[in-house]
């Protein structure tokens, strides 16, 4: 599926719609350039959750965990440079919880990341300016049939 967002609150709606359909144990990956809009759709699918807490990208953490409907384990492995480094901290004590997973640069560690999974690219769009970005949503298993319904 193909999404146009035409700036940030925009972007982090679709998080928001996503969010809502989200339950216990999905895993979404999201990938894309810096400052493609990763954290603002991790944002929006964070309300979606209820989450109240001001949501900050875990560059140097690796993980930040939330509180909401569902519980947020928010990554970003940019910084990660070897797959092991992750699993080192637990990964897959993570991403096989009740929470809800979202992976920032997900591409990172692809070989880490479970058959069934919401793949998710944000790009800019210049073509229709600065602002715009076209967001692919892709997904692997049939729990994740509801994402039909974000259309």
């Amino acid at each position: 599926m193909e999404f146009i967002t035409n700036n940030a609150d925009s972007t982090m709606k679709l998080g928001r719609k996503l969010g809502h359909f989200l339950k216990s144990g999905d895993i979404v990956c999201i990938t894309g350039d810096l400052g493609a809009g990763k954290t603002h759709f991790t944002k929006g699918v964070a309300e979606g959750l209820d989450i109240k807490d001001p949501i900050t990208s875990p560059t140097f953490t690796i993980v930040n965990e939330y509180e909401g409907r569902l519980k947020l384990n928010h990554f970003d492995v940019y910084r990660v440079s070897d797959p092991d480094e992750i699993e080192a901290i637990g990964f897959d004590e993570y991403i096989f919880s009740d929470a809800v997973t979202i992976i920032e640069w997900a591409n990172f560690i692809e070989e880490l990341i479970p058959k069934e999974h919401i793949w998710i690219n944000i790009k800019r769009s210049p073509e229709f300016g600065n602002d715009y970005r076209k967001i692919f949503i892709e997904y692997y298993g049939d729990r994740y049939n509801y994402i039909k319904e974000l259309k």
